[in-house]
């Protein structure tokens, strides 16, 4: 039994691989200007020809911020689904993500009107602030209610607030660089460089390691609160390290690509179901692959299909994690009913 696991896990890892290298190179190839694997080959090993800047300064940030973010949202999504012990959880469903828009565009407008560039680590640290913030009154209204679905519309509301202030704020902006920020608030992987991947990078991949760390006592927390003390887990310690973690994790991401909805929900589901597994040392690695891949696949088509007009990478992934929501739900309910 433990052989098919084994040979099943190492199966899923390879296809999810498999599947990110295709979706690279697919990036890297394709776009307002169509290059021929050969033309990319010879571009990355030399760094020399007619189109190196575009692969090297505009898609390979791009599309490896589009990975790493991904991700690093999936991941987020797998710990509040964990925390709450419930798969509808999410950065966007809760409001986490929307919370922390808002506060990164105030801060952005509050420096740029003034002619101060603002930093990554600045963005980061707004991001995290907003995020901390939508979390609090989350697990404040948790305390309130004791039905997951109340507080998962709750959540949803706290989003709809932040969403609609951020609007209202962006819209009255009269800068030129502050307009811009529409852009951002949809949600895009456009405009990253080589100075934001090597810190979003560092950010997300130390946020990772503190969750492998975490994943003995996750493993036992999945099995409720009272067997985690029974194992010696300090429960209360526990729940503010995750809240951390997925704090950092959702800050990373609305910092530098803005809201992105559903993959936080979507891609762990979907990885429970390919891997067949909850345990967090299998599911962290899994939902990271599985988050790359998703935002890469989304990112190629909100850059191509309608070219040259770009979609927002949020209205890609709803287009296709909604579906996967409802099915869910659904399958929770059919379930519900034979019990």
């Amino acid at each position: 039994m433990e052989e098919k696991r084994r040979f099943r896990y190492t199966l899923c890892f390879v296809s999810l691989l498999i599947g990110m290298f295709i979706l690279l190179v697919a990036n890297v190839m394709v776009g307002s200007a169509r290059l021929s694997i050969s033309q990319v080959l010879s571009i990355l090993f030399t760094k020399t020809g007619d189109n190196a800047a575009i692969i090297w300064k505009v898609r390979m940030p791009r599309l490896l911020a589009a990975a790493i973010l991904g991700g690093a949202l999936s991941v987020s999504g797998f710990l509040l689904q964990t925390f709450f012990a419930n798969p509808i959880a999410g950065p966007f469903v809760l409001g986490i993500s929307s919370s922390a828009k808002l506060v990164v565009a105030l801060t952005m407008i509050w420096t740029l009107s003034r002619g101060v560039a603002v930093g990554s680590v600045v963005l980061i640290a707004a991001a995290f602030v907003g995020a901390m913030l939508s979390m609090g009154a989350v697990l404040l209204v948790s305390n309130r209610l004791h039905s997951m679905a109340l507080l998962i519309v709750c959540g949803v509301m706290i989003g709809y607030i932040c969403s609609a202030v951020t609007d209202i704020v962006v819209t009255f902006a009269s800068d030129s660089n502050i307009v811009n920020l529409h852009n951002w608030s949809l949600g895009s992987f456009s405009g990253k460089d080589w100075g934001d991947v090597t810190v979003l990078t560092i950010v997300v991949f130390l946020a990772l390691a503190g969750a492998f760390l975490l994943s003995k006592p996750m493993g036992a927390y999945q099995l409720g609160e009272s067997y985690a003390r029974s194992m010696g887990v300090n429960v209360k310690r526990f729940r503010v390290e995750l809240i951390l973690l997925t704090g950092v994790l959702s800050a990373c991401v609305t910092a530098f690509a803005g809201p992105i909805s559903f993959v936080g929900i979507a891609v762990p589901h979907l990885s429970r179901r390919l891997f067949n597994t909850s345990r967090p040392l299998v599911m962290i690695p899994a939902c990271f692959l599985g988050g790359a891949v998703f935002c890469l696949l989304c990112d190629l088509i909100a850059r191509t299909l309608f070219a040259p007009t770009e979609l927002s990478i949020s209205s890609v992934t709803a287009v296709f994690g909604v579906p996967v929501v409802i099915w869910m739900l659904l399958h929770r309910q059919g379930r519900s009913d034979r019990g």
